[in-house]
């Protein structure tokens, strides 16, 4: 049975989301923003002055969008009115620990604002129990955390949350923050999905009810955004767009659920709309994100001159990227990533090894975004049979794996020593060591089963298992090879490379349908790309 899941037409058009945005039909929900802003419908009750409702639930709103420095000046501007709202603080506090998916320890100035905004909190004090709830809860992220790690404080504010939402059940903002801290929370090598389920299944019965609310669909993709479960999404991706088209994360966040089932043209076309509101928002870091995710798409659809317009761009926009900056979802360790990943990409999903091989390393303080550029050197070094090359990026790679164990990001760590085996393999198999190679790719291909993506990246640099395919149709061993890429594809649905590899090891199995399936499926994703376009596409051509 070919894995993949099938092309389907445009069904979300993101551009007239944000027209919508400006539109005569467009609506100002009653936030206090600025008219025709539409950031979705939210309600957040206050015991605060009275005129400061419909600004504190504006910035509620951004909040529940990840627009943490808008959602930081919105609850600034409702304390400007009522200085002793504390649940604004509440507000200021949660803007300060940024996205939660965001997987990397937060920085100490980060944490050191998010422990002022909770004491200012207090000192305020709340007026009612509900309101001193949601502090306490938000306090459990911040306090001792010179002495508690952050998986243990993540863990302790989620069960901060159930209490809030138990206690107070009719109070469904308690219950969509309870949800959003089940899905932040859970370990990435937990494959029952048990707290995304359970998120999700709170999330989806209020979206019944408030079908406007920017969190309810933002966070239901979050729960769902991987492989076994993101189809559950498909309703929150193509709508949330819609709801809060002037939150450039509400424009790119859909394109997390497309990426996942393959629905490329989708996710190019909401994330040329991101990228063009973080430009406007100056969200620099969101914009390479969204950079990022498109990249990846339009490489996926053999869209390689746009992709090269792309990479091409990159220069400019990291000549306004802050390193240091508070914006958008996108942190700037996520600017970071992207700005490692987009060139590896362009080099390994076209097989221009020897372009992969001589990237160029751009040191950071994150290991795991270093990390990119010498895992495809490495690659691209063994592919043109450069040993020597492949050893001193797979040095690298050790010398980054050890680094990053060293900050105690275990999730990193991992990801990093995955890459560092798959380099690993591939310089056994330039050195003749066959056997060794195998054996070591597909332990590479079993850790990588193990774990699942972090939210920075639309997925792995190269799956571990089309690797495996790849060397094993090297080795002659195309049956086992069509194996790999099967399985790769029913993670990763509608991949170029594991599409094209499949196609190539039914041939050389001599299973000619399955063949003609995958060359089928290969130029149905890539209706759009350039012409001729790779040599793989003219293969599927001839094949058909």
């Amino acid at each position: 049975m070919i894995s993949t899941i099938p092309v389907r037409p445009l069904a979300f058009v993101c551009a007239a989301a944000v027209l919508g945005a400006s539109s005569a039909s467009a609506q100002d929900h009653g936030h206090g923003g600025v008219p025709g802003e539409r950031l979705g419908t939210v309600h957040f009750a206050t015991s605060c002055d009275r005129s400061t409702q419909a600004p504190f639930d504006r910035a509620v709103a951004l909040l529940h969008s990840f627009e943490f420095a808008r959602a930081i000046d919105g609850f600034n501007g409702v304390l400007a009115t009522d200085a002793s709202c504390a649940i604004a603080q509440w507000g200021i506090a949660l803007s300060r620990w940024g996205n939660p998916f965001a997987l990397g320890q937060r920085a100490p100035a980060a944490i050191q604002q998010g422990r002022e905004a909770i004491d200012r909190a207090r000192a305020l004090g709340a007026r009612t129990d509900r309101e001193r709830a949601y502090i306490d809860a938000a306090a459990k992220l911040y306090l001792d955390a010179d002495s508690i790690d952050q998986r243990t404080r993540v863990v302790a504010y989620r069960d901060a949350m159930a209490r809030v939402a138990d206690r107070f059940a009719e109070d469904t903002e308690a219950s969509i923050f309870y949800a959003l801290s089940l899905t932040a929370s859970e370990e990435p090598a937990d494959k029952t999905y048990a707290s995304r389920l359970k998120a999700g299944a709170i999330l989806e019965k209020l979206f019944a009810s408030q079908p406007d609310h920017p969190g309810l669909a933002h966070y239901i993709i979050h729960s769902y955004d991987v492989p076994a479960l993101a189809p559950k999404a498909l309703d929150a991706a193509r709508r949330y767009a819609r709801i809060a088209p002037a939150a450039p994360h509400a424009l790119h966040m859909p394109s997390h659920t497309f990426t996942r089932v393959g629905y490329w043209q989708e996710s190019i076309e909401t994330n040329i709309a991101s990228a063009a509101a973080a430009r406007r928002e100056h969200a620099t870091s969101e914009e390479l994100h969204a950079t990022d995710y498109q990249m990846y798409a339009y490489l996926q659809t053999g869209q390689d001159a746009a992709a090269k317009r792309l990479l091409d761009a990159l220069p400019e926009i990291m000549s306004r990227f802050d390193p240091n900056g508070v914006g958008s979802a996108a942190p700037p360790t996520a600017g970071a990533f992207a700005y490692a990943a987009i060139p590896a990409r362009w080099a390994l999903e076209r097989g221009a090894w020897a372009d992969a091989a001589k990237l160029e390393p751009h040191s950071s303080n994150l290991p795991y975004a270093d990390a990119i550029t010498y895992f495809a050197r490495a690659l691209g070094a063994a592919r043109i049979g450069d040993a020597a090359g492949v050893r001193a990026a797979l040095d690298m790679l050790q010398q980054l794996r050890d680094r990053q164990a060293e900050l105690h990001e275990e999730y990193w760590t991992g990801q990093i020593d995955i890459q560092r085996r798959a380099a690993a393999a591939w310089l056994a198999l330039v050195e003749g060591r066959k056997d060794e190679a195998v054996q070591e790719m597909r332990e590479a291909a079993a850790a990588e089963d193990r774990t699942e993506k972090a939210a920075v990246t639309p997925g792995p640099l190269a799956p571990a298992r089309e690797l495996l395919g790849e060397m094993l149709l090297e080795l002659g061993q195309a049956p086992q090879a069509l194996k790999e890429f099967e399985a790769t594809l029913g993670k990763e649905p509608n991949r170029f490379r594991a599409l094209s590899g499949a196609a190539r090891a039914a041939k050389l199995s001599g299973n000619d349908d399955a063949a003609k399936k995958y060359y089928a499926a290969l130029l149905g994703i890539c209706e759009r790309a350039d012409r001729p376009g790779r040599p793989e596409l003219q293969d599927a051509r001839r094949g058909l």
